[in-house]
C-alpha cells in the first residue's frame, strides 16, 4: 500500500484537479467538433487544449508535450515538501506517443522522438537526479505506471514516486484512430445502445506517491494492481473479457465487494470494448456495482487516462459522489451493468479502476481510503536466467553459441523465421520490432520446451527499449502525407511498441502480465528493479524479458532472456 500525497489534472477543463472535478460535477464537457484541423480531411470530435492554455503552458526549449508534463508535475509538487533531487525519488512517465507530432519536422532532432530521452529532459528540468521510466503500454499506460509505482515503493526501491500520464493529439494520432473507423463524429456515448465510437482528448495528470504511512493515515492509498493479457488479438478485445476479468479477479480477493463504491471503467464508447468490459464485470460478479466512464467529459486521453481517471474518482469520493457517465441514456451491452448518466451519492471510500488497450493488455487497480485494509507484504523471490538470445543485423547467438546464418539485416529475420519457425504466417504482417521480438521469443521458448514450460498466467513479458516504435512511426507518417493520404489501421496499430508483447502473448497463449518500457538508454541498474517489481505479483513465476530495439532495417538488437523464480537444479 502506498499513499497519495498530491495530484494535478491539466486538461481543457482546467489546470488543477479541483477545477477539473468541479467542471465534471457541473456536467461540462471539453469535447468539440473540429473541421480542417491539422489538414485532416474528415471532421472529428475531440477535447483539445485551447490556444490560451498552450500559450500559458509554453516553456522555452521544451516541446508542447514536455511543457504540459512539466506544468502538471510542478503543480502537484507545490503541495509537497519532498526533495525531488533525492536518489530516493523516481519519475515515471506514461505516454503512448510523447512528441510524435514533431515526426517529420526537419527542425526536430532524432532525440526528441524518443520517449525515454524526452522523460530525461523533463526530469532534469524539474531537478530530479534519478533516471526516469517511461511506460509505453498503449491505453493502459497510465494505470500500469501507477501499478509500477506501487510496486517500487512497496519493495522500498524508492521512497517517493512522481507519476505523470500525458499525451497530446496530432494529425498522426487522429488519423490513426480514424483509420479504424472507431471515432464518433459526435460526442461519445459510453455503454449506450446507440454508441458509435470514441472521441480523443489531450491532458496530463500527475499523482505523487509515498511509501511511508506517517502523515497519510486519512488519505488515499493504492492497495494493489494487476496487469493481464487476453492473448486474443492485437487490436480487438476478447469477447469473453478474458484479460480484464483476469486482471480484476486477484484484487477482488483482497476486498469485500460491498465496500467498493464503484468501478471506474474504461468506457471508450466503442462497440466491442464496452461489450467486453461488461462481460468481464459480469464474470467478476460486479453486475450490481455502479460503473462509470469519464470519456464523455475528456475524451480518451490515452497515456493520461489511467492517472487522470483515478485522480478524478478520488476527488469525487472525497465529495461523497459517484459521477455520472455523460452521453449515456440506454444500456447497450448484452449483460446487465449499473451505468447512470446522473451522479449519485455514496459514503464508501474504496473503488476499482479498470482499463484495457491494444496489444491485449488489461489492468486493474484497487484504491482505498480505508485505513483498516491490510497492507500487502511480498517477499521477492530469487531468480536465475535460464536461456538467452542475442539477435543483431549480423547474426544470432543462443546461450552464448553462434548460430550459422547467411543473410544480414532485415533478410536475416526472414531467414530465421523460415529456418526455425515456419508455421505462423502472421509473421509477415508484423512490423520490424514485432518480428524481432517474436523471433527472439520463439527461440527462447524452443530452448525451454526441452525442459518444463511455465504455465500461461505465470509468465510475464517485460520488455525495454530506447527508440519506442520509431521505424513504424516513420512508415505510418509516409501514409498520411497530403499527396498520399491513406492511413492504414494495420500499420497504425504497430506504432505502439507494446504490440510486440501482445504478439508474443497471442502466439503462446500467455495470460500473464505484458508491459513495455522505454528508457533514455539501456540501464542495467534500473531494468532489474522493474523486473523484480513485476515478480511482486504472486502469480508471476517467470519473465520473458530483456532489451529490444528496432531503429531501422539495418540497426536493431534483441537481447532477451528468461528469468525464472525457482532455484536451479
Amino acid at each position: 500500500m502506498v499513499y497519495r500525497i498530491a495530484d494535478n489534472i491539466t486538461s481543457p477543463l482546467g489546470m488543477t484537479s479541483a477545477q477539473n472535478y468541479q467542471a465534471v460535477k457541473a456536467g461540462h464537457s471539453a469535447l468539440a467538433c473540429y473541421s480542417d484541423w491539422w489538414d485532416i480531411p474528415t471532421p472529428f470530435t475531440a477535447a483539445l487544449l485551447s490556444s490560451s492554455q498552450n500559450q500559458a503552458l509554453y516553456l522555452a526549449g521544451m516541446t508542447r508535450f514536455e511543457s504540459l508534463v512539466i506544468h502538471s508535475v510542478t503543480q502537484a509538487l507545490e503541495h509537497t515538501d519532498i526533495d525531488i533531487a533525492s536518489p530516493r525519488v523516481v519519475f515515471i512517465l506514461s505516454t503512448t506517443k510523447a512528441n510524435v507530432e514533431l515526426l517529420g519536422d526537419p527542425k526536430a532532432t532524432p532525440e526528441l522522438l524518443h520517449p525515454g530521452e524526452s522523460a530525461h529532459r523533463i526530469a532534469r528540468h524539474l531537478g530530479m537526479t534519478t533516471e526516469p521510466i517511461v511506460v509505453c503500454n498503449a491505453c493502459v499506460s497510465g494505470l500500469c505506471a501507477l501499478i509500477l509505482a506501487e510496486r517500487l515503493l512497496t519493495e522500498k526501491f524508492y521512497d517517493y514516486a512522481i507519476v505523470c500520464g500525458a499525451d497530446v493529439l496530432s494529425r498522426f494520432v487522429i488519423s490513426g484512430f480514424q483509420s479504424f473507423n472507431s471515432m464518433d463524429a459526435n460526442p461519445c456515448r459510453p455503454y449506450d445502445i446507440e454508441r458509435l465510437g470514441m472521441n480523443l482528448g489531450e491532458a496530463a495528470a500527475t499523482m505523487i506517491l509515498s511509501g511511508e504511512t506517517t502523515g497519510h493515515q486519512d488519505g488515499w492509498a493504492l492497495l494493489q494492481g494487476t496487469i493481464r493479457n487476453d492473448a486474443h488479438h492485437i487490436s480487438t478485445p476478447s469477447n469473453k473479457g478474458e484479460g480484464a476479468y483476469r486482471a480484476m479477479a486477484p484484487l477482488l480477493q483482497q476486498v469485500n465487494k460491498a465496500e467498493l463504491a464503484l468501478v471506474n471503467a474504461h468506457g471508450t464508447a466503442t462497440m466491442f470494448m464496452d461489450q467486453m468490459e461488461a462481460v468481464a464485470l459480469h464474470r467478476a460478479g460486479l453486475s450490481d456495482m455502479p460503473v462509470n466512464s469519464y470519456k464523455g467529459y475528456f475524451g480518451h486521453t490515452l497515456g493520461a487516462a489511467g492517472v487522470l481517471e483515478t485522480i478524478l474518482t478520488i476527488h469525487a469520493l472525497d465529495d461523497h459522489t459517484i459521477l455520472g457517465t455523460r452521453g449515456f441514456q440506454e444500456l447497450g451491452v448484452s449483460v446487465p451493468i449499473q451505468v447512470s448518466a446522473e451522479a449519485k451519492s455514496t459514503d464508501k471510500r474504496s473503488f476499482l479502476k479498470l482499463i484495457s488497450g491494444f496489444g491485449g493488455t488489461n489492468a486493474a487497480l484497487l484504491v482505498t481510503a480505508d485505513t483498516q485494509v491490510q497492507q500487502r507484504q511480498v517477499a521477492l523471490p530469487k531468480t536465475h536466467q535460464s536461456h538467452r538470445v542475442i539477435l543483431t543485423p549480423d547474426g544470432l547467438t543462443i546461450d552464448g553459441k553462434a548460430i550459422p546464418t547467411t543473410a544480414t539485416g532485415k533478410a536475416l529475420l526472414t531467414e530465421l523465421y523460415r529456418t526455425h519457425v515456419g508455421d505462423y504466417p502472421k509473421f509477415y504482417k508484423m512490423d520490424g520490432l514485432s518480428k524481432l521480438g517474436f523471433l527472439a521469443s520463439e527461440l527462447l521458448m524452443a530452448c525451454e520446451n526441452e525442459e518444463q514450460p511455465t504455465p500461461d498466467e505465470q509468465r510475464a513479458v517485460i520488455l525495454f527499449n530506447h527508440s519506442s516504435s520509431i521505424d513504424t512511426d516513420r512508415h505510418y507518417l509516409a501514409s498520411i502525407q497530403p499527396d498520399s493520404y491513406f492511413p492504414s489501421p494495420s500499420l497504425f496499430v504497430y506504432t505502439l511498441p507494446n504490440i510486440v508483447t501482445g504478439e508474443i502473448a497471442i502466439r503462446h497463449h500467455l495470460h500473464g502480465e505484458t508491459s513495455f518500457y522505454s528508457l533514455a538508454a539501456r540501464n542495467e541498474q534500473l531494468m532489474p528493479l522493474i523486473q523484480q517489481a513485476a515478480l511482486s505479483d504472486e502469480a508471476t513465476q517467470s519473465l520473458l524479458t530483456g532489451w529490444i530495439d528496432y531503429e531501422d532495417d539495418a540497426h536493431f538488437l534483441a537481447d532477451m532472456y528468461i528469468l525464472k523464480t525457482h532455484p536451479t537444479a
